[in-house]
């Protein structure tokens, strides 16, 4: 399984802290950054076609940490790796032998989701409209200024529980990515090499 540059692009910064019960989308976004320094967690994703129609499921785990590293694993069906660690992000595909990188910039900058490590970056990028209550999330809309440098026609933020819950993320085919999250463990200490990443052996390297 290849991972879009949407995906990717929302890797950073993804899941960032408990939200205050009862308050809007915003209210709960502007609290995110409080405190915040590192997150771990599970999800689930799931990927439509523009018909609606279930095209890939997966599954594995996420961590991260300020300002813009993150490591983000999928395990089934399939491993793949991303490790962004600051200046470059490097995508592992073990069955391929084979890792992509390229530099961590425009696309990561203008992601939906750097409104979670860069608030002040909301309503500079962003048209936010609070989308509602259903079956028990709490939702915020959000449509980029400019799609074309955010990756995404558009992206909701979904909370419950106290917690980021789930983001869905559509592109400019329809597509949408939907992922739900748990287990989150907030100012964990992660390894030193959790954001490093390592050419295994015998394996190419694609990319700049």
């Amino acid at each position: 399984m290849k991972i879009s540059k949407t995906l990717l692009a929302g890797a950073l910064g993804l899941m960032l802290t408990p939200m205050l019960a009862n308050a809007s989308g915003r209210d709960q976004l502007n609290k995110f950054t409080q405190g915040l320094k590192s997150l771990r967690g599970g999800f689930a994703q799931q990927v439509y076609d523009a018909k609606g129609r279930l095209k890939t499921s997966s599954s594995g785990r996420v961590s991260m940490s300020r300002p813009n590293l993150f490591r983000w694993e999928y395990v089934k069906p399939y491993q793949q790796l991303i490790v962004a660690d600051g200046k470059t992000v490097w995508i592992h595909e073990p069955d391929l032998k084979q890792v992509t990188k390229r530099e961590q910039g425009t696309e990561e900058q203008n992601s939906p989701l750097t409104v979670l490590t860069d608030p002040a970056k909301l309503d500079a990028l962003f048209i936010a409209r609070e989308g509602g209550v259903t079956n028990g999330v709490e939702w915020l809309n959000l449509t980029p200024k400019n799609k074309a440098d955010a990756g995404v026609e558009s992206a909701r933020l979904g909370f419950k529980d106290n917690a980021l819950y789930q983001i869905d993320l559509k592109d400019s085919l329809g597509q949408t990515t939907k992922m739900v999250f748990a287990k989150w463990e907030r100012n964990v200490g992660l390894p030193a090499g959790n954001f490093k990443f390592v050419v295994p052996k015998g394996t190419d390297v694609v990319g700049n």
